[in-house]
């Protein structure tokens, strides 16, 4: 499939050491590839990237997937949390344009209803040049929680995931417009910026 104007291009870099040299597989990109197939309702397509936890190596992938290839979204996984290898937030701001702290903050609210341990985490949001650029964590189980958000048992909204607030922010830089399967999550705009379907 080509990809046209309208057309999601993203970017998934699972940053390990440990999978990047086939010690074990990575679980991050399936994740991610799944939940993007049940999750979008749009045209999109992606790229994927498998690195080790190097500041010099993420600051690079990143830079390549926005920058040659045309990315609007790239999604980072694993590297945030406080080891000595773990660099991945460090490169992500290296490289840009704008940060967009919310990103983070509600990631570790999220996180928090399930491990006290969730504000050890470090993810960032931030956007280089048209793309809007997540660190997310790095087990599947979180992915999803992180981008769907929780809900309650009566399959009501109880804290947003970031997702429900990444199609208007492509909007605003730029991006395709993206539009999801509300069973999963629901994007939200303005009304103002909601397009005629």
């Amino acid at each position: 499939m080509e990809a046209t104007m309208n057309t999601l291009l993203i970017g998934l870099v699972s940053i390990s050491d440990r999978a990047s040299q086939g010690v074990y597989e990575d679980q991050g990109i399936p994740a991610l590839q799944a939940w993007f197939g049940s999750a979008l309702t749009s045209p999109w397509q992606m790229e994927t990237r498998l690195i080790p936890d190097e500041q010099a190596s993420i600051e690079r992938t990143l830079i390549e997937l926005v920058d040659a290839v045309g990315c609007h979204l790239v999604l980072t996984t694993g590297g945030t949390g406080p080891a000595l290898r773990d660099v991945t937030p460090e490169a992500t701001i290296a490289v840009a344009d704008k940060v967009m702290p919310g990103f983070g903050e509600q990631m570790r609210q999220i996180s928090l209803n399930f491990v006290p341990t969730a504000i050890l985490s470090r993810q960032v949001g931030v956007i280089r040049k048209q793309a809007l650029i997540l660190n997310l964590p790095g087990q599947p189980k979180s992915i999803r929680e992180t981008l769907e958000g929780l809900k309650n048992t009566d399959g009501s909204q109880k804290v947003p995931g970031i997702f429900a607030a990444v199609p208007y922010c492509l909007d605003l830089i730029g991006g395709p417009y993206v539009e999801t399967n509300q069973a999963v999550v629901k994007a939200f705009r303005p009304k103002s910026a909601i397009r005629a379907g």
